[in-house]
């Protein structure tokens, strides 16, 4: 039992560099991800549950978080999540924490009840204050592919013609 508890951790292979320049290694990568998705996911709460946002977050973040509590390896962890490496997702997490804080100030979902959209109809004027975007022109190919797959034979009629020229030869 000592051993498992003390000798593990010793015996685990040090990661020497990440390779990325400016990110350094985080000898407890797990536990940092572990507590960051903790915050996160606490954190997420304040948003609305009905929101997309939150789903997503929710969602890769208890992914990863049940990752990070079933392997005890950085290798393992990287395996699984095929993320990026720990580092990465530290990073990647932090940034996730500093973006909640964020959209829970701008509160994107907090559209009031009064508020109205104005609908413009094809036929209106489109008033100034609106950007007018009209794509250009499709390319010739464009039609004439089109116009091959929507007057083409139907499948009746393609029976129907080759059995006949079957039995003209």
């Amino acid at each position: 039992m000592f051993l498992r508890a003390i000798g593990r951790p010793l015996l685990a292979r040090m990661k020497q560099t990440t390779g990325i320049v400016g990110l350094d290694v985080v000898p407890n990568a797990r536990e940092v991800l572990i507590d960051l998705y903790s915050k996160t996911l606490k954190e997420i709460q304040t948003v609305p549950e009905d929101e997309g946002y939150r789903k997503a977050v929710e969602s890769f973040t208890k992914h990863r978080l049940k990752v990070c509590q079933e392997e005890e390896d950085w290798e393992a962890i990287e395996k699984r999540l095929g993320c990026g490496q720990v580092e990465e997702l530290i990073e990647e997490a932090r940034d996730e924490l500093t973006l909640i804080g964020k959209m829970i100030e701008w509160d994107p979902w907090g559209v009031p009840d009064d508020y109205e959209c104005e609908v413009i109809e094809n036929d209106a004027p489109v008033p100034k204050h609106i950007p007018l975007h009209r794509p250009g022109p499709l390319p010739e190919e464009f039609y004439k592919t089109l116009e091959a797959l929507t007057s083409g034979p139907k499948k009746d009629e393609t029976a129907v013609t080759s059995s006949e020229s079957q039995s003209k030869e």
